[in-house]
């Protein structure tokens, strides 16, 4: 399975602006630029992006790991906050995920949090972030 995200950005970093769309359209065309990912901004960013989709995997993956237990997750919410640090390259320096989740029928707060760490180490966003190749084709014209 495959799944294509685009960016398109014109001109300089700090005036120049861009758009990102995915291929379910979710987002189409939606705005970011230098104030949206380093201000306050109206418009998304690559971290908050990122973010979305660690605490989206994530989630999916401790529910996963519950049903496999032999469990069932009533409610889990996850949020996740991308630490970008302007001054350190800019570099990411850390992902913070904060699970809440509704008490689960026969799983102790110690099970609980063993699945949660094990969906932590095993969603593929998580190790994607860890250890994943990254592959470049360029074309100039």
């Amino acid at each position: 399975m495959k799944r294509t995200a685009n960016a398109h950005w014109t001109g300089n970093l700090k005036e120049g602006k861009g758009e990102i769309s995915t291929q379910s359209t979710v987002l189409n065309k939606t705005q970011y630029s230098f104030n949206t990912r380093f201000g306050d901004g109206v418009g998304t960013n690559p971290e908050e992006l990122l973010g979305a989709s660690h605490a989206g995997c994530f989630t999916m993956a401790v529910s996963a790991a519950l049903t496999q237990a032999g469990f069932t997750a009533g409610t889990l919410d996850t949020k996740a906050t991308v630490e970008l640090d302007p001054a350190a390259g800019p570099k990411i320096t850390n992902i913070k995920l904060e699970l809440t989740a509704s008490k689960i029928e026969g799983v102790s707060e110690e099970q609980f949090k063993t699945i949660a760490n094990g969906a932590k180490e095993n969603c593929p966003i998580s190790k994607a972030l860890s250890a994943t190749p990254i592959t470049l084709e360029v074309t100039y014209q």
